[in-house]
């Protein structure tokens, strides 16, 4: 394949499994030798569809997550991934060598040593002998097992196993990376590791497939994020959009629950996202303007103020700076969080936070509001910038989310780089001979206002 080409691609794949009955089980067997398929003799509720039509496509280099509900098909989308099973019909490639933590130290032979059974899973994964060899201190070192490598691994703890696993499925260094839900494989400090040697692959240009539970791990990790429902593609695209998305969905359900608990039959719908208005082709890798959210809170205007409460979109360095947001509930809510942050034009955060984080504590709010993010010295070096606002409940649940659809530019005489300039001061001793400069003249903004 190019260089270029996808890592992986599927198109409409689907996966069909036989339910287990026990009074067909013979005939299903004749019927598997006269057609050549386990499936095609069987009723349909005698069989279960895992994975109905998925298409999706991962550039190299990426990372890309997904997302749904017990039972949606995210680990039976791993094992098609990683070849352990091949799909009922459609088509799936996977372009370089495959490394899949799926189901960590699944080939393990518990009356032999840690230190044989690194030895032979590392071969089947891929590794020659001697690249064994060359990477075994290292596997060790990693999974903190040295005092105990010569011990048969049916002593092993389930940490110690899992540890193990993940250790030498990462030192394979393949090209694709599958994981599936293992990271809680130690304590803390072993779980950071983890997740330091998954970020050590992202730079390196490793392709990444994450399927998870922890919503916040994938939206800040991953590049695309697909969510299934009942083997079925609900959403893809951008991770905070696709995430969001998908916490309406099940705060809905939990809603949805709690009304038919209190006799309440007639409770509304969840409101489903929007499609984002905004994005294109060209926004930034990662971040992609949208509005979304289920709008029991609604931000209906959103601006930038100066220090004398001006509408401005223009600024200095140093300058006070306010973003005003007119917000409106319809009816009384008591758990409500607002947010603002800020990016770069290329996508990059610059700064985030909101009122939670803050320690400020919701009570009820119903009908029209103001809400004031006020930044007194501007620090931003001259750029353009993006901002993103946001309602939502204190598990992220939104109520209305705007990315990236507001901008501000910064000016200043000084062409430094980064995004953010601390006040600061130069010093030299007397060997260094150097002239102080003169102040600059402060930029007029009135003409360009």
């Amino acid at each position: 394949m190019s260089i270029l080409a996808p890592a992986v691609v599927a198109r409409d794949v689907r996966k069909v499994y036989r339910r287990f009955v026990q009074k067909n089980q013979f005939r299903t067997l004749k019927s598997a030798l006269l057609t050549g398929s386990l499936l095609s003799d069987l009723t349909p509720d005698q069989t279960f569809t895992a994975l109905d039509g998925v298409s999706f496509e991962v550039p190299r280099g990426s990372t890309f997550g997904v997302i749904g509900e017990n039972g949606s098909g995210k680990s039976t989308l791993l094992k098609l991934l990683a070849g352990i099973t091949k799909p009922t019909s459609g088509s799936l490639t996977v372009d370089g060598r495959i490394s899949a933590l799926i189901e960590l130290g699944a080939g393990f032979h518990p009356e032999i040593s840690g230190r044989e059974n690194v030895a032979i899973n590392a071969i089947m994964l891929g590794l020659t002998q001697r690249e064994v060899d060359e990477r075994f201190d290292e596997i060790v070192d990693f999974a903190e097992l040295r005092e105990f490598i010569d011990a048969p691994v049916k002593t092993y703890s389930s940490g110690m196993y899992m540890r193990l696993g993940f250790a030498v499925a990462i030192h394979v260094d393949p090209e694709v990376l599958l994981i599936d839900e293992v990271l809680a494989v130690g304590d803390e400090g072993f779980t950071r590791k983890c997740l330091d040697k998954i970020s050590e692959f992202r730079r390196r240009g490793k392709t990444v497939l994450i399927v998870s539970h922890s919503l916040h791990l994938v939206e800040k990790m991953c590049d695309d994020v697909l969510w299934l429902r009942h083997g079925k593609t609900i959403e893809q695209g951008d991770p905070k959009r696709v995430v969001d998305a998908y916490l309406i969905h099940v705060a809905g359900g939990e809603e949805a629950l709690l009304a038919r608990e209190h006799g309440q039959t007639d409770a509304p719908e969840t409101a489903a996202p929007e499609t984002p208005p905004g994005g294109t082709e060209t926004s930034p890798k990662g971040y992609h303007e949208g509005r979304w959210g289920s709008r029991e809170i609604e931000i209906r205007e959103v601006r930038f103020e100066d220090a004398t409460g001006r509408a401005r979109h223009l600024y200095v360095p140093g300058e006070r700076m306010s973003v005003v947001m007119r917000v409106h509930a319809a009816t009384s809510v008591d758990d409500f969080v607002f947010g603002v942050g800020f990016f770069t034009a290329d996508g990059v955060s610059v700064y985030g936070t909101n009122t939670d984080v803050e320690d400020y504590q919701a009570t009820a709010f119903q009908g029209d509001a103001e809400v004031r993010f006020t930044i007194d010295d501007l620090r931003l070096v001259e750029g353009s910038y993006l901002l993103d606002v946001a309602a939502h409940r204190k598990d992220g649940t939104p109520y209305d989310y705007h990315r990236g659809l507001y901008s501000f530019r910064v000016k200043s005489r000084i062409k430094d780089v980064g995004v953010y300039r601390p006040t600061h001061a130069w010093s030299f001793t007397s060997a260094v001979k150097m002239e102080t400069p003169q102040p600059r003249p402060e930029i007029d903004l009135s003409e360009e206002l």
